[in-house]
């Protein structure tokens, strides 16, 4: 790390000095109220909202800054009044906050034509529609004109206020990208600093960066032919960019702080089929490495051809505590989309949204994360209304499988009325809006929906306890277990410890608990198979938690697996909080017995590693080679997180000396003692699961 960027990282990230020249917080309903007043339709609300926002930005720019745009005013605008919206939901479904998030855009539709070449294609295609009579669309088009022009007034104001600061750099590089493409990584860099910044300030959130070293790689390759710059000058040029996604983030929504979606997807197969990890991918992982910071979230694409050294340099990133890079598996994950009538090279081009769900950059008005199933809740239902007149275990799954049906199609009817606000802005980089005058939010050219799905080693080691000790050995009477289950085990002391620590669990290389697993993980692909959702899109089945881990076992009683009332869940696609582990090997076995290729919506195996593991240069291997093992055994994705017990318990008792502590939450990345205590407390209980 060079001294500049040390420099600048004391001052954005350890002392955010940027922060005290903000703009007071106002009244975020103020628009909002005007558009009520005024009547106006919600695409004009979008165009003005994002208008107002760039207008309010003043520049700022600070000593030895080359990328530019920071936010000033921390007031996102609300495009309608609490009572509109309470009104919208009682009329449609709105998904989370209504704002169209967690898609991934195709930055190459602004870099290719540059800010004049897109107002260029906006007018004669307004042009055209206004030739046909297509007044409407002409009109879309002309609110898209009137956002690109607030922004190239800002570009201005920006470009003026680094030319009064002397910042020739920087005033010279916008300068350039008012007038023309950008030829270098520096003018693509600052370009889409731009563009990311304007997405955010559109009200979209979850703003995910795609396959970013496929994209920027021909403007570093460029200055490398013409010896503008050298592969260290280059790691500088990134690291100041990769700065850039964690200076105003703490204004950006999300579940948890940190949970705002800036992930990256590096690596992978092209799509016409070749390899695609470059010189950027490795300067990417360097970068991060040396920044140690929680955004951009980098992911991994890998396969059976991937070579140890690049698990290796993705091991050093996790060896740091980073909680990435996660890792996901081309040779399950393209095969899986096309099953789903992904075109092959889309399901080649696949990137990675907010967590891990797949998705097309460009393409995909898809929402991965529209609901979720909790296995355990089915297999509770299922266990508490079947088991005590059960003849055997076939017919319990049965019951299993018919309360597993009667949640998705619950969850699919769900989905309809859906109603998502417009988002012009991103339009201009998904594909066919412009040229059909039509806004993303209405659909793209994939337009299907994920479920998630968690409690999965809940529901296997539950129904691989009854299997054995019930039906099998007879060694537990069932209206035992239920009672038990119903008074939350209390007085049943042995039955508890012989369920919760003796009896089978996913993640040691049983097969009985397993092939549970893969068994419930066929049933839910079977189920949401061959449905289409109002838009004419699938329904993806997937093995991620989300938030839902913690969310669905509040409330749940007591299950057979020894899990008591209202105990979590594991992350993800992980063993249960109270399994004796055999180590990582066992783990790594069980997790790809299931075939993963039917759940394709994405979630990790997620393993907690103790950080004393990662002393020298050995473990490095060991490690690196236990993530290629499970890619090589047709596991999907994995994730690992190298931490400390003591560290955290002392966390928590000392937050202002672990500022910088980073923990791999469910799909993301964040600081420690910025998350609630209860998804701290579930991270230190996941503990008990290292080696």
């Amino acid at each position: 790390m060079t001294e500049r960027i040390r420099n600048l990282r004391k001052f954005f990230i350890e002392e955010h000095q940027h922060r005290a020249h903000r703009k007071a917080p106002v009244d975020p309903f103020l628009l909002a109220a005007a558009f009520r007043e005024q009547n106006l339709p919600d695409t004009e609300r979008a165009v003005k909202r994002l208008v107002y926002m760039l207008d309010e930005e003043t520049p700022l720019l600070f000593p030895e800054q080359t990328i530019l745009f920071l936010r000033t005013n921390p007031t996102l605008q609300a495009l309608f009044t609490e009572e509109e919206k309470e009104a919208l939901a009682a009329e449609y479904r709105l998904h989370e906050l209504g704002e169209l998030s967690n898609i991934c855009v195709d930055y190459t539709r602004f870099l290719k034509v540059g800010f004049p070449g897109m107002r260029s294609r906006l007018e004669a295609q307004k042009n055209k529609f206004v030739s046909c009579g297509q007044m409407e669309k002409a009109a879309y088009l002309e609110g898209q004109l009137a956002i690109l022009k607030a922004l190239e007034s800002l570009i201005l104001r920006y470009r003026d206020a680094a030319s009064d600061a002397g910042n020739t750099l920087s005033a010279d590089s916008l300068t350039r990208l008012l007038s023309d493409v950008p030829h270098t990584l520096q003018d693509a860099l600052q370009m889409q600093r731009i563009i990311h910044f304007t997405m955010w300030c559109a009200g979209n959130y979850h703003n995910t960066l795609g396959r970013f070293d496929q994209y920027m790689m021909p403007y570093l390759r460029a200055d490398l032919d013409a010896g503008r710059l050298t592969e260290e000058s280059a790691l500088e040029l990134l690291e100041e960019f990769f700065l850039t996604f964690n200076l105003d983030s703490d204004l950006y929504p999300g579940m948890q702080q940190g949970d705002n979606g800036q992930s990256m997807v590096l690596g992978g197969m092209t799509p016409e089929g070749k390899d695609g990890f470059n010189l950027l991918s490795r300067l990417c992982l360097q970068a991060s490495l040396e920044l140690r910071l929680i955004d951009p979230k980098i992911n991994l694409r890998v396969s059976k051809n991937t070579p140890l050294s690049i698990y290796e340099l993705g091991t050093q990133l996790t060896k740091q505590g980073l909680g990435f890079p996660q890792y996901s598996n081309d040779d399950v994950v393209i095969p899986g989309l096309e099953e789903l009538d992904y075109r092959t090279e889309d399901a080649r081009n696949y990137a990675v949204a907010a967590c891990w769900e797949f998705i097309i950059p460009g393409r995909g008005m898809e929402i991965p994360n529209i609901d979720a199933l909790c296995f355990a809740d089915v297999m509770r239902k299922a266990v508490t209304g079947h088991l005590a007149d059960a003849p055997d275990y076939t017919s319990l799954f049965e019951a299993v499988t018919e309360k597993l049906q009667e949640r998705v199609d619950e969850m699919c009817e769900n989905t309809k009325n859906l109603y998502i606000f417009p988002a012009p802005f991103l339009s201009l980089m998904m594909d066919g809006c412009l040229e059909n005058g039509r806004d993303i939010s209405l659909g793209g050219i994939y337009n299907n929906y994920g479920f998630h799905g968690t409690g999965l080693a809940t529901a296997a080691d539950s129904l691989a306890a009854i299997k054995k000790y019930v039906f099998d050995t007879g060694e537990i009477d069932r209206k035992e277990l239920l009672d038990a289950m119903e008074k939350d085990f209390d007085g049943y002391d042995r039955l508890l410890h012989l369920l919760r620590y003796e009896a089978p669990k996913m993640g040691n290389n049983e097969e009985l608990p397993d092939s549970i697993a893969g068994d419930l993980l066929e049933a839910f692909a079977r189920a949401v198979k061959g449905k289409k959702n109002v838009r004419g899109g699938c329904f993806r089945a997937g093995t991620g938690s989300a938030m839902y881990y913690l969310w669905y076992s509040k409330d749940m009683g007591a299950t057979p697996d020894g899990r008591r009332a209202g105990e979590g869940f594991s992350c993800n696609y992980s063993p249960s909080l109270f399994i004796h582990s055999k180590g990582p090997v066992s783990i790594v076995k069980s997790f790809t017995r299931p075939c993963l290729k039917h759940t394709i919506n994405g979630g990790p195996l997620t393993i907690e590693l103790h950080d004393t593991l990662f002393r020298g240069e050995e473990s490095i291997t060991k490690v690196a080679a236990l993530v290629k093992s499970f890619i090589d055994r047709g596991g999907h994705q994995m994730q690992i997180n190298a931490v400390n017990r003591d560290t955290m318990l002392d966390a928590q008792k000392h937050p202002e000396k672990y500022h910088n502590l980073i923990v791999r939450v469910w799909g993301w990345s964040g600081y420690f003692v910025e998350l609630d205590k209860e998804y701290q407390d579930h991270i230190i209980k996941r503990m008990e699961l290292t080696v």
